[in-house]
Parts: structure tokens; sequence; C-alpha cells
């Protein structure tokens, strides 16, 4: 393969936007974690569920802050690296962008100084109010950027004039056919993630012996997390991939590297896919399964990779790969969701140590599979930037190979540098624990006042109410 200007651009941002897509992925659930915390917190009156809310806070800011760092870089290549495909889809994906910012990423900004700053200055409804709505511009902005993804995916409420795509009808586009299952599935795996995180992180203190009620809490409601939504994770990737075979048959080809249309799909447990030979080797497969999940039958036929012109097939080696690793990530969660469960319910969980240990170093697995299905989504998409309308390789910047492989050596060191300087901060954070940060500058727990003790509160200061009575206190 003969590396050019494009090639680099692809290798760029696939670099840029595979260290972006985890922290905004991480802070959609660490900021629904919060929001949660803090209201268990004015519910219960529990000085822990503050605690923690605190100390979760200080990890959000600096993936928040991450997160945005990075996202700028991806705006920047859209005119440095591919200007040709702002062209092309401008009038679309732009203003979808465009809503991301202003409806979500303004709403996020706007209330994160309160959450972020407000513990003793603002009364803790409002404090939990700010938690909610930043919780909620997250999701808001995950919407729109995976509206327009999936519209890159199967363009719809279009028209074509010269090469270039006008938006005729606003709400087919939003809701574009691959958008509310993707959207569902990433929105999952972001609350999956961020629940491996606040496992390991209480495994972690439990095994340290220290901040044992806090770790404790973290343990018990991640384990309720996953077990419920890594089942969930699983039946929405089930009509996901549905999806894909109605709206995307060369994709499907590639991920389960089937070569002939004639015979039904088999579930390839283990191959490689040889892309010259169209064959697979090595393969062990179990014969008419992967007709079955995508199609409901044993004996359904569907497209293969031959049925597409060889420039039209997208890439199979990483979708194939990919998507098996993403399958096999989640099984280990639901399973490991599940003991965890189990041993919950045996009253086990924290005196088992083996379990805890491996729970500790559980963390990564979210981030794991978000990268693995995002491989999948966006290689699978080739060689189309925007299906029908834009191919990758028309929508690369005039630019050279040694200015692309300048910037692409500049963002390989300053990424190293920036983002392991952040991730060691916040396993600094983790290591110092919610005690040692929230502790001394917690605002007292909400009270639940009745009516009678209010009035009695007024009646010290203001008096009884009497007529002339002389015990009225000044205010302040």
């Amino acid at each position: 393969m003969e590396i050019d200007a494009f090639q680099l651009s692809r290798i760029q941002f696939a670099f840029t936007v595979s260290f972006h897509i985890v922290f905004p992925a991480f802070t959609i659930g660490l900021s629904a974690y919060i929001a949660t915390l803090l209201g268990l917190w004015l519910k219960t009156g529990d000085q822990k569920f503050h605690l923690l809310a605190r100390f979760w806070t200080k990890i959000f800011a600096v993936s928040f802050a991450m997160g945005v760092v990075s996202g700028i870089v991806l705006s920047y290549q859209f005119g440095t690296n591919w200007s040709r495909f702002s062209t092309a889809v401008g009038n679309v994906v732009g203003p979808l962008i465009g809503y991301e910012v202003l409806s979500a990423f303004f709403l996020e900004a706007s209330f994160l100084g309160v959450m972020l700053f407000g513990w003793k200055r603002v009364p803790p409804w409002l404090h939990f109010t700010s938690a909610v709505i930043v919780a909620g511009g997250t999701a808001l902005s995950g919407f729109w950027i995976l509206s327009a993804n999936s519209w890159m995916q199967y363009p719809a409420g279009h028209e074509v004039r010269d090469g270039i795509a006008y938006p005729v009808d606003w709400v087919k586009i939003v809701f574009n056919p691959t958008f509310p299952l993707r959207f569902a599935h990433m929105m999952t795996a972001a609350y999956l993630t961020t629940a491996f995180v606040v496992l390991a992180t209480g495994a972690r203190h439990l095994l340290a012996g220290h901040r044992t009620e806090s770790a404790k809490t973290m343990v018990r409601m991640a384990i309720l997390m996953i077990a419920l939504t890594a089942p969930l994770q699983a039946v929405i990737g089930d009509f996901h991939g549905r999806d894909t075979a109605t709206y995307q048959p060369a994709k499907l080809a590639a991920i389960e590297a089937h070569w002939d249309s004639s015979k039904p799909g088999a579930l390839v447990l283990f191959a490689w896919p040889d892309e010259k030979a169209e064959l697979n080797r090595f393969e062990v497969s179990i014969p008419g399964v992967a007709s079955l999940v995508t199609h409901g039958s044993m004996n359904a036929l569907f497209p293969s990779l031959k049925d597409f012109a060889v420039q039209d097939r997208p890439p199979v080696l990483i979708p194939f790969f990919a998507f098996r690793a993403m399958v096999g990530i989640g099984v280990l969660m639901i399973l490991f969701g599940w003991i965890g469960a189990w041993l919950w319910r045996k009253g086990t969980v924290f005196e088992s140590r083996r379990w805890l240990w491996i729970a500790q170093y559980t963390w990564p697995v979210g981030f794991l599979a978000i990268l693995s299905g995002w491989f999948v989504t966006e290689v699978g998409r080739q060689p189309w930037l925007a299906t029908g309308i834009i191919r990758s390789a028309d929508a690369v910047s005039p630019v050279t190979t040694t200015q692309v492989a300048i910037s692409l050596f500049l963002f390989v060191c300053v990424y190293s540098v920036v983002f392991t300087a952040g991730i060691l901060l916040i396993n600094r954070l983790i290591d110092k624990g919610p005690d040692e940060i929230a502790g001394p500058d917690a605002p007292e727990q909400p009270s639940k006042r009745t009516l009678k003790a209010v009035q009695g509160e007024a009646a010290t200061i203001f008096g009884d109410g009497q007529p002339g009575d002389d015990k009225i206190q000044p205010a302040i």
C-alpha cells in the first residue's frame, strides 16, 4: 500500500478520534452517575453520596477538559485534511454539528461551573439540578454527533446536485434509519464504561483496606448497573446488527467475512480473511448461524463481498477482528456482572478477594469495547465517507504527504505528553479517594425539616408575631 497524503490523513484522523472518543463516552456516563449520587444525597441525607459525588466530579472535570481539547483538533481536521468532504456534505453535516455546539455544549458549559464550584455556594437542590442538566447536555451532545455520523453511514432526507448534498427533510436527516439503534448502542456503552471504572475504583480501595464504606457503595452501584445494562447492550447490538444487514450489506459481509452469497452465512469464530484470494484461511465456523442472527433463518441468503465491485468493498481484516473483540468483551462484561450480582446476593462479594482482585483491573474493558465498535463502524463504511455521495479518497484536501507526516508526528508527540499527564492525574485522584477530596469542604447534610421546625426557627429570628413583641432579633 502506497503511503501518501490520503493514507496519512486517514491515520491521523483515526489516531486523534481514537483518543477523543473515550473521553466524551466516559463523561456521558460519569455525569449521569454524579447526578444520581447527588439525587441520592438529597433523598437520603447520607453523607457518603455527597463525598462520592465530589470525588467523581473532580475526575469528570479532567475528563471533560481532555475531551474538549481533543474534539477541537478533530474540528480543525475537517478543514485542514478533509476540505472536500466539507464542500460535498457541509450543508447537512455542518448544521448537525452546529446544533451540537448550540444546544448541547453551551448547555453543558453554562451549568458546568455550578456543578464544579457550587458545592457551598448554591442550595443543594440547585446543585443537583445543574448536575442533571450537565448530564442531559452530554447525552444531547451524543445525540447530535451520532445523528451526523449515522447520516454519513446511510444518508437520507437530502438531494445531490452537482456532487453536493442539500437538505430536503431535516426530520429524515436527523432520524435517519441507522440512527436510533446506533444512539442507544453508544449511550449504553458509555454507561457501561463508567460502571466498570467505578467498579475498579471501589475494588481497588476495598483491597487496600481503606475508605471501606465509600468503596462498598461504588461496588454495589456498579454491579447493579453492569448486571442490568450489559445484557441490554447485547439485545440492542443484535437489533443494530439486523439494521446493518438491511442498510449496509457490504459492511455486514466484511464483519462476517462472507464471500459466497449462494450459501447461508456461517458464524465465523476464527479465520484469517484473504482479500486477494477471496476466501477465509484457517476458518472455524458454525454453519447458518450468521444468517439466523441477522435474518432470522439459518437458510437465509444475504449479499457477500463478491457481490460488490472490488473498489466498493470495505477492508475486511479490521471490521472482522474488531467486531469479534467487541462481542467477546461484551460477553465477558455480562458474565462478570452476573457473577458479581450472585456474590452480592450471597452476601460474600466484599469478602471475595479473587473477584475484587480481577475487578480492579476491569476499568479499560469499556473503552476497548467502544474503540472496537468504532473501528467496525468507521472502517466498515469505507470506501465511502458519506455513503453514495463522496468517497474518502475524493474528500482529502490538496496537501502534501510531507505536510501531513509532520503534523501527524507532532500530534503523536503532543498527545503522548498531554494525555499521559491527564491519565496520571486521574489515577492520582482515584488513589486519593473521596474522603481526602470531599471531606473537609463538605456542606452540612441536607435537612428534612418539618413545617413546625421551620416555624420555630422563624419565631426565633423574627419573634412570635404577637403585638408588642420585644423578642425580634436582627436577621444578620
